[in-house]
């Protein structure tokens, strides 16, 4: 707690501003739509790498939460302020960094792959930094919080950094890391449904928690479907015009969200508890991963036919 009254003393409106920003490259959204795009538009294994990493990442980080139930730092020390814009993007436990999981998982997967422009590098490093410290700045997370989840992640995208090689050793790797995945998140499902948890567990964040491990668990077995279908069926391609690939993204990425919201209720109503948030989201999986991508043919027919106008006019 020493070294965060120490940068709530330093803290400027401007800095406080910059920091707000920063810090949302370590969310959920961020995460997800980074890790779309490279699956969609870049490269099919490294987003395999991304949203694998990221999601045993996740599940790791979500049980350590709910296993050691360590408070936020204003509830730790009353008399410590928090920047109150952060505090609504801090629910649940504080221990680990689920911002810092998320940010250090998939840029450290960037650095892994072979990755030619040192911009882009740079930028990855600079996140992998600058949100963790966010975090702290912020007043949502000590320094032990951040350092386990920083050194989580970059453990996970080390030891599994084969899955982005498409070979056979990679593919080896991409099968033991979806085992693990769903062995992982099933025994996180277990232990949040049949654990007798203490009577002074607070209410919100086991309800957090137990939907946090529904999700999980039907984002595994939506990637293990996709995985399947497209080895035997699909083999779907990324390569498009840029302009093609912009549109590939805004429209799934609209139809997703769909899903996502319109599911939301009436799978609500008919499936019991926290059931439904899985059943959506391996419904939002299997459509990222094998409806949407045997669009992509036809997306990447448009910049064919584009090339194809600007040979004839040229004759």
């Amino acid at each position: 707690m020493d070294f965060l009254r120490l940068l709530e003393s330093v803290r400027t409106p401007v800095l406080t501003q910059f920091m707000s920003v920063i810090t949302y490259f370590g969310s959920e959204i961020f995460f997800l739509a980074f890790a779309v795009i490279v699956f969609w538009c870049v490269s099919k294994r490294g987003g395999y790498y991304i949203l694998l990493v990221g999601f045993l990442g996740t599940a790791c980080n979500q049980f350590m939460k709910i296993w050691f139930r360590i408070p936020r730092p204003w509830v730790l020390d009353p008399a410590f302020q928090v920047v109150e814009s952060a505090r609504a993007g801090a629910g649940g436990y504080s221990f680990p960094s689920g911002h810092t999981q998320s940010i250090v998982g998939s840029m450290a997967c960037v650095l892994c792959m072979p990755v030619k422009r040192k911009w882009i590098r740079a930028i990855a490093v600079a996140l992998m930094l600058l949100v963790p410290f966010s975090r702290m700045y912020l007043g949502c997370h000590t320094p032990l919080d951040v350092g386990v989840a920083f050194a989580l992640a970059l453990l996970l995208a080390v030891c599994f950094r084969g899955v982005a090689r498409d070979d056979a050793r990679g593919e080896r790797t991409m099968r033991l890391l979806l085992a693990l995945s769903l062995l992982v998140s099933a025994l996180y499902l277990v232990f949040v449904t049949f654990y007798q948890f203490p009577a002074d567990v607070d209410p919100h964040n086991l309800a957090e928690a137990t939907k946090n491990a529904y999700l999980l668990f039907g984002c595994f077995l939506g990637i293990i479907l996709v995985k399947v279908l497209d080895d035997r069926y699909i083999h779907f391609q990324v390569e498009a015009v840029w302009w093609a690939q912009i549109l590939k993204v805004v429209l799934g990425t609209a139809v997703l969200l769909a899903i996502r919201m319109g599911l939301k209720a009436p799978l609500g109503a008919l499936l019991p508890g926290q059931s439904s948030t899985a059943v959506r989201y391996f419904l939002m999986v299997v459509f990222a991963g094998v409806l949407w991508p045997m669009t992509f043919g036809w997306f990447a027919r448009l910049g064919r036919k584009e090339k194809q106008i600007k040979a004839n006019k040229s004759k």
